[in-house]
């Protein structure tokens, strides 16, 4: 019988290699299995973002954000969020947020710098520090499995969506309304829910003008989705900023940072970048310092 032909299945010899053969492909398969994460320790860290596509929370060891006393401009808007999170905090009613207004003027600092402050203002053992959570718009259809990872912890999550907003076609919005008020289950006890977003209505002028205008019952044609906004019962609202609270926000980045300029120069420097940006506002202020700090050789810790 010639050497190439296959080997009997019948044949007893053949029948004891298929456990080997068995166990290499097992041995293989495992090889090219990616490893099994490790769980997340969600009492080991301050700050998460929510990686759907592995449904896992990411720690974020190093967070980008402003000191609150730094925040100038939104005394009333930083008042408010305050106290909302700390009763939120401290295991009492707290409602949903929305921060909305002019792009730059502080939304999604605030509410990380609220967070931030919240947590070192509680004395020693009052109450388990918060965490924060992000989620990006784009996962807001995973927000239910979220959800139900965080319903069983002892702590309290702040959940938070930077520039939300729906464009025409997009459904997500329809996720995030059940798990605000509505759905069986509603929102968890441990959780509350913050946005910032350009729109106050989340959604384009002409998405509910077209609305309006092409259903049978134009109140009704835009409930649905007007309503999503209902749902944040904390409204925020962010404007342009005048020159002076403009000055204001760059003298307490320069004390801050001890950038030795004086003040006529600083006033005359800013006033001249927020002309070639266009606007006035705690973006532009932090761009303008982030080019003082480089210009005179000075790092921004």
């Amino acid at each position: 019988m010639s050497n190439d032909q296959p080997a009997d299945p019948h044949d007893p010899a053949a029948r004891q290699d298929v456990p080997q053969l068995l166990a290499r492909i097992a041995a293989a398969l495992e090889r090219l299995a990616p490893a099994q994460a490790a769980p997340v320790d969600l009492a080991g860290h301050a700050v998460f973002v929510w990686a759907a596509e592995r449904d896992r929370l990411d720690p974020v060891p190093d967070v980008n954000r402003v000191p609150l006393e730094l925040l100038k401009g939104i005394e009333r808007q930083r008042d408010t969020l305050f106290a909302n999170t700390q009763r939120f905090a401290r295991g009492l009613p707290a409602n949903n947020a929305l921060l909305w207004g002019a792009r730059g003027t502080g939304k999604s600092s605030l509410v990380k710098a609220v967070h931030a402050a919240v947590n070192e203002a509680a004395p020693e053992g009052e109450y388990p520090p918060l965490a924060l959570v992000e989620i990006h718009r784009e996962d807001l259809p995973s927000l239910p499995r979220l959800l139900t990872d965080l319903r069983g912890s002892e702590r309290r999550f702040l959940l938070f969506c930077d520039d939300l907003s729906f464009d025409q076609e997009d459904a997500s919005y329809k996720s995030l309304k059940a798990v605000l008020e509505g759905g069986v289950e509603g929102r968890p006890r441990n959780v509350v829910f913050y946005a910032t977003s350009n729109r106050r209505h989340l959604m384009a002028r002409d998405m509910i003008d077209n609305e309006r205008s092409t259903a049978i019952n134009p109140s009704e044609a835009v409930e649905e989705k007007v309503s999503l906004s209902d749902r944040f019962g904390l409204w925020l609202g962010f404007h342009n900023t005048d020159q002076p609270t403009f000055f204001s926000m760059v003298e307490g980045y320069a004390r801050r940072y001890g950038l030795d300029i004086p003040l006529e120069q600083l006033h005359a420097e800013a006033k001249e970048w927020s002309v070639t940006r266009g606007s006035r506002s705690g973006r532009v202020a932090w761009q303008y310092v982030q080019d003082l700090a480089g210009r005179l050789g000075r790092t921004l810790e």
